[in-house]
């Protein structure tokens, strides 16, 4: 069971203050109970879940959202403003009292709920236990004031230390930042001490590959000329070796079959020949090097031509010495 005081003042009366006491059971929705005091007498009252459905349906509004707008007229004192109260004392004999609570908007207002308060008897009895009501609930505060002052005195305390470790953790970024800012200067000055170094070194890089290249260059063009002279060289070398050896096979006295023969018993005869011959081995072949390559060539190509030729001529030159002529007889004598 939950209980609720809170202090109102009427529209029709607003001069005398009253105290309400609503006492509902787990939730307002399912009914509650009304006490009405002015210090004097006290009236009571119920409004059951029945009416509560009965009232939402003739505000045309949800159940739910009815019970909150009883909520907050019944519950809550900050709403004074919107919500208000009525009481109503035109009964007879005063037994009863017609009490209603409504809201206000602006220039409409709209009742929420009303309900007629019976007097009650005992009216003292009901009055002192709202006295005492108020005062557990005055007590219950103070209890709750205590803890909420204790734990404020804790949580100052807690503030407290943990500015202090704040302040210390604020001191050690600083000095990290500091000690980081350092390093990181170290670190910037050696890189750039490092990358000045590497450009320097790569500039001189840069000089000397030219220069290697030109070298290089150089020295594979002069390894090509050596090695193509070396070849031209050997190439002439060859051509000579076989000029030579041409040369000396064409300059070779071959042995003729007609010289080889016997010479003629006649006297005059063998001394014409014998001075021819002799003639003939005193001359010696005078070649130069393009006769000689020519001489090669063409002896290579026509030397079965040049040796019949030859043959032809001394057979001639043999018959003519052979005959003779009287006068070059004489002429020998």
């Amino acid at each position: 069971m939950e209980k609720k005081m809170r202090q109102l003042c009427p529209i029709s009366d607003p001069d005398t203050t009253y105290f309400l006491q609503i006492t509902w059971c787990k939730d307002l929705g399912m009914g509650f109970d009304l006490i009405l005091s002015d210090g004097q007498s006290s009236w009571t009252g119920r409004v059951s879940e029945e009416k509560i459905s009965r009232e939402a349906a003739d505000m045309e509004m949800k159940q739910e959202k009815y019970v909150e707008e009883l909520k907050k007229v019944l519950l809550f004192d900050q709403f004074s403003d919107t919500y208000r109260f009525d009481i109503s004392k035109k009964e007879i004999n005063g037994e009863s009292i017609h009490f209603s609570y409504e809201k206000n908007l602006k220039d409409v207002t709209f009742r929420l709920g009303s309900l007629k308060l019976q007097r009650v008897t005992n009216s003292p009895e009901v009055i002192r236990e709202l006295i005492i009501h108020c005062l557990d609930c005055v007590k219950e505060l103070h209890a709750k004031n205590d803890h909420l002052q204790k734990e404020n005195e804790r949580l100052l305390n807690n503030l407290g230390d943990m500015q202090e470790q704040l302040q210390k953790c604020v001191e050690a970024k600083e000095e990290l930042e500091t000690d980081l800012y350092k390093r990181f200067v170290l670190v910037l000055n050696e890189k750039k001490t490092k990358i000045r170094s590497l450009l320097k070194h790569l500039k001189e890089v840069k000089e000397i590959v030219p220069e290697t290249a030109q070298a290089r260059d150089t020295v594979i063009a002069s390894k090509s000329t050596v090695e193509k002279e070396n070849y031209e060289g050997s190439t002439d070398e060859e051509s000579e070796n076989l000029i030579q050896l041409t040369t000396s096979e064409s300059i070779k006295p071959r042995r003729d079959p007609l010289l080889g023969s016997p010479d003629i018993t006649d006297i005059v005869p063998s001394r014409k020949r014998r001075q021819l011959t002799s003639k003939n081995g005193n001359t010696k072949p005078k070649v130069t090097l393009q006769e000689a390559q020519t001489t090669s060539k063409e002896t290579l190509h026509s030397a079965p031509s040049k040796s019949t030729e030859r043959e032809l001529t001394l057979k001639k030159a043999e018959e003519e010495k052979s005959t003779g002529d009287p006068e070059d007889l004489f002429d020998d004598i």
